[in-house]
């Protein structure tokens, strides 16, 4: 394998200079197959470098990046099917945010009492300065609407999981990371809305409820299913059979609905109400979803629960792609621009995370904590409300964009800090409660972005 990886990398090299010379000719049947080549073959060669190993799987975001805006036809639909349909796209989503919340465990919020004033300043500081920094960009820089409430959007969601893995690298407070993701993500149905609606409603028209709902379906509920699984490992038989009781209910309700009920509902109920039977059918497949994964996982497949990161993993780069190619001619319009504009709004909120954090006497390792919370973004959260409000191509660009960014930003602040213990004594690296870091500290098996 690794001698594969070598020759990918050469080919990787190879590739890019063909790109320069197709460039300069002026031979876009040279280049463009070339471009795609490089990606492919860099995502793969990295492996075959140390140094580089932490940044393959972003390498790998970039490859279905570069592969979309140059043939992006392939990827917006095949023959009838809509690749970037809404259902699909949401679909995909939830199934990545139960897959990185299966890393998560309910002992995570203890961190609340373990470090309360750390908590209030990460969330704080998420939720103020990534959304006034993203307003304030938007005012000055000169974006079409969507893509500028798309900016704000990606603003006012939650921290997104990749933080902790980088937490983790940086030898910061780890259960501090994990908290305050897992506490931001709870507290998203109430907070998005909220700071969509004060800061783009100029914008476009941002309905609370309807936000709420989507923030629900798309984020809480594939992340209570997963927290139903941990409860589950250690659960009693009373309380595994109440939860069975629970899903046979809700196997009744889907059935109801597949078999006419839905169709009933739409004729007789207004657009609020089919939205909360809507997303009480989400959260019966969810329940459903959790009971029959925990049983697969405590039974006969184990390796599944090891597996769920990469298949999350899998899921981004889906949607990533997909709202690239859907996006693409917006996308060579202003893509410096975004890609600026992403640059300053992700390093202001590692730059008030820590800073901030050590002006209120937060010690090294939970300022760097801090930083990555209030710095790194849910852009699965993003991507899934641009796309229910059918604005994927646009609104869901700066998430595109953004977080692969931030993983490469977050990645080598990361490094930074890893050689440099913190120097108040606390090296931060502590287990996250009810979870265990690799014993050789490397994040490979965690490493996650959204």
């Amino acid at each position: 394998m690794q001698r594969i990886r070598k020759t990918c990398l050469a080919l990787s090299v190879a590739a890019v200079l063909a790109v320069l010379v197709g460039l300069v000719a002026d031979a876009p049947a040279v280049w463009q197959p070339a471009a795609v080549l490089a990606g492919l073959a860099a995502a793969i060669g990295f492996g075959a470098v140390e140094a580089l190993k932490g940044y393959q799987y972003t390498a790998w975001v970039i490859a279905g990046l570069i592969a979309a805006l140059t043939y992006p036809a392939p990827f917006q639909s095949w023959g009838d099917f809509d690749l970037g349909g809404n259902f699909l796209i949401t679909t995909v989503i939830q199934l990545v945010m139960f897959g990185m919340a299966t890393q998560m465990r309910l002992a995570d919020f203890n961190g609340v009492v373990r470090h309360p004033r750390g908590v209030v300043v990460g969330l704080v500081g998420h939720y103020s300065v990534m959304p006034v920094a993203a307003f304030v960009l938007v005012h000055f820089v000169d974006l079409p609407d969507e893509i500028g409430m798309g900016v704000i959007l990606y603003g006012c969601v939650a921290s997104g999981l990749a933080s902790n893995v980088m937490s983790l690298m940086a030898r910061a407070n780890l259960a501090l990371a994990v908290t305050v993701t897992a506490l931001s993500t709870v507290l998203s149905p109430v907070t998005t809305p909220l700071l969509m609606k004060l800061f783009a409603g100029r914008l476009v028209d941002v309905v609370f409820l309807d936000i709420m709902l989507d923030v629900i379906r798309i984020t809480l509920v594939p992340v209570c299913a997963a927290l139903l699984v941990d409860y589950l490992r250690t659960a009693r038989r009373t309380g595994r059979w109440v939860v069975d009781c629970l899903a046979v209910v809700s196997a009744g309700w889907l059935a109801y609905i597949a078999l006419g009920g839905w169709n009933d509902a739409s004729a007789s109920l207004s657009e609020t109400p089919m939205a909360l039977v809507e997303s009480v059918s989400y959260m019966a497949a969810a329940l459903i979803v959790a009971r029959v994964f925990h049983l697969l996982v405590s039974g006969s497949l184990p390796q599944l629960q090891k597996a769920m990161p990469m298949a999350s993993m899998i899921g981004i780069m889906y949607y990533n792609t997909i709202t690239t190619a859907a996006g693409r001619d917006a996308l060579l319009s202003i893509g410096l621009t975004l890609l600026a504009v992403g640059l300053v709004h992700n390093c202001t909120g590692y730059l008030f995370g820590y800073w901030g954090s050590r002006a209120v006497g937060l010690d090294q390792s939970s300022a760097r904590a801090v930083s990555f919370e209030v710095g790194m973004q849910n852009g699965g959260m993003a991507t899934g409300l641009a796309a229910s409000m059918g604005m994927v191509g646009t609104a869901g660009l700066p998430a595109a964009v953004f977080s692969p960014l931030s993983n490469i930003t977050g990645s080598l602040l990361a490094n930074y800090w890893s050689r440099r213990p913190p120097r108040d004594g606390d090296t931060g690296t502590e287990p996250a409660p009810g979870s265990e870091a690799p014993a050789d500290g490397s994040p490979q098996d965690k490493e996650l972005t959204v």
